[in-house]
Formats: structure tokens, sequence, C-alpha cells
């Protein structure tokens, strides 16, 4: 039998606190779940800070990608003889949803943005790379790697096939509001899964919802609208973020200054010279980011140390609204007082804006174009979703953006009268948030 073919001699299962079981018959499936590559996801954590809000989410990647399979071996199961369906591609779409996020690095987003990487490239070149992965896929046929390596980066021909992982109602999306709303405790990511499942068709290029599946679509949306502004970007969840992303500058700007670190920061060394390899890539954990963290609290900087042990000890920088786009001025004058104070303000005034659309229909020449959910309708005409839905006409093509001015409140308290003006100013803005 080909190994593509092949099953295991009884089907294994995850128990899974989202989908129940998560069920494995593919020995393709089996194996690749017990490679190097895939098992280090246990060791990167899926909502990255949160946990420091929502003290329930610590939840991985790993979890979350065994979910997103899952999702989309059911939905594969529900296809099975209907039209524009071709059970060949079975194999493909199970491999990219269970890979699909196999190059996420430790606190995922907020490391790509200061080492300026991109864990989309970093997934592909694990899959096309010299790595176990790799050479699973490879033994399904030649070529499959790259195969499942374009599915992931939405280059593979058979768009249908893209539009189950990558889209506006795809596999990833409904299995991370669940999840993330099971482990944050939060109620508003759930939605009826169940029934999209069931009206879930294929079309040419993309998966389409039949009519009488309306409701549940909307439902769908607008959980993920709510746990976009109740979970994802939650300010608190943002302030630790802002302070790792500021450890990682500085440990950066240090050792791009010739300092002697007390522990050589060998993990870091080809990040913080912009030249990192697969293998330096996924050896990189949190983990071992932690360790560093830990012990970079001894460190003899100053900014350094302190960031370390606000981060690891969770004493977070407080915050206002604020809108740096029209209160440049306060900002500028902000900056100016941190420095006569003693405070850094490259490290301790920090603006950070969060922003989502919630769902777009396809705008011909925009950037991210978006493929817009249609609807089956009895005719078996195709109706895009916002023209038959008035909850989701309302928040269609609407962008929200929320701006928030970072700083640490018990400096500014040390520094007394020094500091009056600057508290004046930071009143000025609204109430500062006192809440941990």
């Amino acid at each position: 039998m080909a190994y593509k073919d092949e099953q295991l001699h009884e089907e294994k299962v995850f128990k899974d606190p989202v989908h129940r079981y998560v069920h494995v018959r593919d020995r393709v499936i089996w194996d690749l779940i017990a490679t190097p590559e895939f098992q280090r996801l246990r060791r990167v954590s899926q909502l990255g800070t949160t946990n420091i809000t929502f003290h329930g989410a610590e939840h991985s990647r790993f979890n979350h990608s065994l979910g997103v399979y899952e999702i989309v071996r059911r939905i594969l199961y529900n296809f099975r003889g209907l039209p524009h369906w071709n059970d060949d591609e079975r194999l493909l779409c199970l491999c990219a949803a269970l890979l699909h996020d196999l190059g996420h690095g430790p606190f995922s987003h907020s490391f790509e943005k200061v080492f300026k990487l991109d864990h989309e490239y970093f997934t592909q070149a694990i899959i096309t790379g010299d790595t176990y992965v790799h050479r699973i896929l490879e033994r399904v046929r030649p070529g499959f790697a790259k195969d499942v390596a374009d599915v992931i980066g939405k280059t593979y021909a058979d768009k249908l096939v893209v539009s189950l992982i990558s889209s506006q109602i795809d596999a990833d999306r409904m299995d991370y509001l669940q999840r993330d709303a099971y482990y944050t405790g939060v109620s508003y990511g759930h939605f009826d899964m169940e029934r999209i499942l069931r009206v879930m068709r294929p079309m040419e290029d993309q998966v389409v919802i039949k009519s009488s599946g309306m409701h549940a679509v909307e439902d769908y949306i607008m959980s993920r609208y709510q746990m976009y502004w109740q979970v994802y970007f939650h300010p608190v969840t943002r302030s630790a973020e802002v302070i790792l992303t500021k450890i990682l500058h500085r440990a950066k700007y240090l050792y791009e200054n010739n300092y002697t670190f007390k522990l050589d920061p060998t993990h870091f060394l080809s990040f913080f010279k912009g030249k990192v390899s697969l293998k330096e890539y996924i050896r990189l954990d949190e983990t071992i980011v932690y360790y560093y963290f830990q012990q970079w609290q001894d460190e003899e900087d100053a900014i350094l140390s302190d960031l370390c042990e606000r981060f690891i000890n969770r004493r977070l920088f407080k915050y206002v609204d604020f809108n740096p786009n029209v209160q440049l001025q306060e900002l500028m004058r902000l900056q100016v007082l941190f420095q006569e104070v003693g405070i850094d303000p490259n490290y301790y005034l920090v603006v950070d804006s969060s922003s989502d659309l919630p769902y777009d229909f396809y705008r011909p020449g925009e950037e991210e174009e978006r493929l817009p959910i249609h609807l089956l309708m009895p005719t078996h005409e195709l109706k895009e979703l916002s023209r038959h839905s008035d909850i989701v006409d309302a928040i269609s093509g609407k962008k929200r953006t929320d701006h928030k001015l970072y700083f640490p409140l018990d400096f500014l308290e040390e520094k007394g009268a020094a500091a009056t003006e600057i508290m004046e100013i930071l009143s000025r803005q609204g109430e500062i948030d006192y809440a941990d």
C-alpha cells in the first residue's frame, strides 16, 4: 500500500476540550504530529501575553493546530461525493491544516515586529527545507511538500483548497475563536459551528454557505468582532506586549553597542544580526525566552533589568486613551519631560494602536483583498453575505482603531513634584487606568 493511503491499525484520538476528540486515521498525519518541528509548537503559546490578563489562556499552537486539522477533517467528510469536490485533495488539505502555524516563533507577532520576521515564510521554509516534516511529506509523492506550502501561502492553484485554511470563514478562525474563548473563560467566541459545517458547500474556487445557515454565520462574525476587542486587543495584554517588545529592542540595542552581558545571549545572536537560519529559528521557543528574561533581571543595564522584572512579575505599564494623529504636540512635550526627569521615553512612553476589520467584501486592487463569504440561494444563485444580512452589512468595511499611551506610573510617582506637568498632561487625556 502506498504511504499516502496507509491507515493506522486503529484510530488514534486526542481528547480535546473544544471538539471533544481529534481523530487521526492517516499514517501521514500521525507521523507529522510526532516530528520535532510539530512538537515544538507545544512550547509556543497560542495567545502570547494574553495569559497575563486571562490566567487560563495557557494553551499552545500545538492544540490549536490539532483543532484546525479536526475541523477540516470534518468538513471534508461532509464534502464526500458533492459536486466540485475532488477527494484526491483530501490529504493535502489535512496536512496544510495541521501544519499551517508551524513557523510561529515565541510570542509570535511581538517577536516578528522587532526582528522583522514572517512566520508564514518560516512555515513554508520548515515544510520545504531539511526537516523531518519535509521528509514525511515527500514520502507521499515528490513535490507534495511544495503543494502543502503553496496551500498555506495561498498560491496553490485550487482556490477551494486554500479557502478551507485561509478565508473569511475558515477552519483556522473557527478553531481559534472557540479555543481562545474556552481558555480565557469568556463567552464572546462561541457560535454554532456544527450548523456552519452542515451548511458549507464546495464551489469551484471557494466554500460557500447555504442561505439557510446565514444566521449561524452572522453569529460567527459577531463572535470574531467581540473576541478581538474584548480579548485580543485587551489593553492590559497590550501593556505586557509593549514591555516584551521593549525588552527585545533593548537587548538588541545593547548587543549592537558592544554591551557585555552577564549571560551571553547565544540563542538571540542570529536574530540580533538579522541573519537567522532555519535551524536557529526552530531552536528558539518560549521556554528559552523566559530563561533569558529571568537572567536579564540581574543585568547591569538598568533598563533591561527593570523591563524584565516588570514582565516576569507582572508589573505593567498604566495607560490612557491617546490618539497620536491628533495629539502629536502633547506626545512631543511628554517625551521632553520624560527625559528631563530621567526616564527614557524610548522605552517608557509608548503609543500602541490596534485595529480590526471584522468583515469586508471584495474590493479589487486594495491591499489584502478579501474574498467575501457567499450565500448559496435556493435558486442556486450566489449572493455576497453583507448584501443579504443587515447585521453583517452594518459592520462591513468598517475598520475600528484604538490608541493607548503606556507609561510606568510607579516611576512618575517616585519623581513626585518633578513629574507634576507630566501627570497633568496624562490626566487631560482621560482617566488613567489604575487597574491591574
